[in-house]
């Protein structure tokens, strides 16, 4: 199949630059390698938008982080995304490390991240009352925000598919070699893809691509990150996103809200050899609530609804750097990789930048009929009481609830479905609608989810999956004959 442009791995990156393909007259796909968009590395993550003072100046990560931070509350207006500037706050413990935090200051400056500035500690307790007696000062970034990656990675992709680009999914990519003046991508499947460009977005993966087809061999190592998600009855705890003074190994344990109400604390950073390696420990998840009392000590364990880790994609360099642009040696392959923190951040903007670079490379014309929004999305919970009535006398499903702890409703987990690309799988479900993300994590919900997914994809509940490949929840049945006695 001949494209214009092809973009390896429909994660946050590679779905937003799909969705800026789409701005110019070509054709586009998305080749994923697992069943929906949103994963990998985006699914599990902070869910932050960094506002910039972290990055080296000079660096990709400082221009693309800044960049898309200033894009990211228009982009998420456009499409629908829950988002929230909830500002940020360094805390220094010691008179000795403040001379760290003045550089972390100099250092947003340097990047243009503006309103940075230091908050000694009575200005402190007023902004967090429950932060820690021990911070003497911390750097206040009002710009850092939170958002939901889930729904800005689906929703960038239903922008790009309502403008033309398609998604292929359960499409791993194996070898990608050159073809005169084209790359040919051969998957797992054995389905055969052709174009003059390729966006390599492929998250852990994307080292194994570059290395195929450019003398410069990189090396993605998995940095994994455990994370505590605490009851919506804590969520209140800080009302800003906290970190402390960052070290080698990242921007350390951080405690923040999240945009659906929650409270996260994590990440713990270990470098881990399989990047499929996302299971939690004991150790770490102690770890991260530890480390996560020396910045809100009243942090309670008995809270946690669920733990999770997710994995990045460190490339390890003389100076921290995304890898962005053409590889070497190779005309038309185009890198975006190595996006660890604030690879999140930075997607709005990389994804312009990448899109921008592949239309120059095949002549695209821009395309005047792009369509800018996504399908609205009916959200019952944020209606008033007499909003809901009525949406629920002109669509009953709405008034039907499946998921009684996030009060998520059959109608939209059937808009969720028939959306393109849509859920098909319980996660996919609940990355975009929250069912199953409550403190019961699916316990009640779960069976009728099945329910409607088998209606609505007319598939047996038995075939259907919790999140694609072999894992079906439903592995058989305790009678066979039906009501037979």
């Amino acid at each position: 199949m001949y494209y214009d442009v092809l973009v390896v791995g429909a994660g946050v990156i590679g779905c937003a630059a799909a969705m800026e393909l789409t701005r110019y007259q070509l054709r586009a796909a998305v080749l994923e390698a697992e069943e929906d968009v949103c994963c990998g590395t985006s699914k599990a993550n902070s869910a932050i938008v960094h506002a910039g003072f972290d990055a080296v100046p000079g660096t990709l990560m400082a221009r693309f982080n800044v960049e898309g931070s200033v894009a990211m509350p228009a982009l998420c207006r456009r499409l629908d995304v829950p988002y929230k500037r909830c500002g940020a706050l360094v805390l220094c413990f010691a008179e000795e490390d403040r001379p760290r935090l003045e550089e972390l200051l100099e250092r947003g400056r340097k990047n243009g991240v503006s309103g940075l500035r230091i908050v000694e500690a009575p200005q402190l307790r007023e902004l967090e009352p429950n932060v820690s007696p021990e911070a003497v000062a911390a750097l206040y970034a009002p710009t850092s925000a939170i958002v939901c990656p889930f729904e800005l990675t689906a929703a960038m992709a239903e922008n790009a598919a309502k403008n033309g680009a398609e998604f292929f999914f359960d499409t791993r990519v194996e070898t990608v070699e050159r073809a005169g003046d084209l790359w040919r991508l051969t998957a797992g499947n054995g389905a055969v893809y052709e174009a003059p460009v390729v966006i390599n977005a492929a998250g852990l993966f994307g080292a194994v691509l570059h290395n195929q087809v450019s003398p410069e061999k990189l090396t993605i190592t998995p940095r994994k990150g455990e994370y505590c998600l605490l009851d919506k009855k804590v969520g209140d705890l800080t009302s800003h996103t906290i970190f402390q003074l960052p070290t080698a190994m990242g921007k350390g344990v951080l405690v923040t809200p999240t945009v659906h109400g929650n409270l996260l604390v994590g990440p713990t950073a270990v470098d881990v050899p399989d990047p499929m390696s996302t299971n939690t420990t004991a150790e770490g998840l102690s770890d991260v609530l530890s480390r996560g009392r020396k910045s809100i000590p009243s942090l309670p364990g008995n809270r946690v609804i669920t733990s999770f880790a997710g994995l990045r994609a460190h490339i390890e360099r003389p100076e921290p750097d995304f890898v962005i642009g053409e590889a070497e040696g190779a005309p038309g392959f185009l890198n975006a990789i190595g996006l660890e923190s604030p690879g999140l951040s930075a997607a709005p903007a990389i994804g312009a930048f990448m899109a921008e670079s592949a239309a120059y490379l095949v002549s695209a014309p821009v395309n005047r009929e792009y369509n800018a929004g996504r399908d609205a999305v009916v959200r019952p919970n944020e209606m008033s009481f007499e909003e809901r009535q009525r949406l629920v006398a002109e669509h009953p499903a709405y008034g039907n609830i499946i998921c009684r702890c996030e009060t998520v409703s059959e109608g939209e987990i059937v808009d969720a479905i028939r959306r393109v690309p849509g859920a098909r799988s319980l996660d996919g479900v609940k990355r975009r609608t929250r069912a199953g993300m409550g403190r019961c994590q699916a316990g009640f919900c779960s069976p009728r989810v099945l329910e409607i997914l088998s209606r609505e994809l007319g598939v047996p509940q038995e075939q259907l999956t919790k999140s694609g490949g072999i894992s079906r929840p439903i592995v058989g049945t305790t009678r066979e004959g039906g009501n037979e006695e």
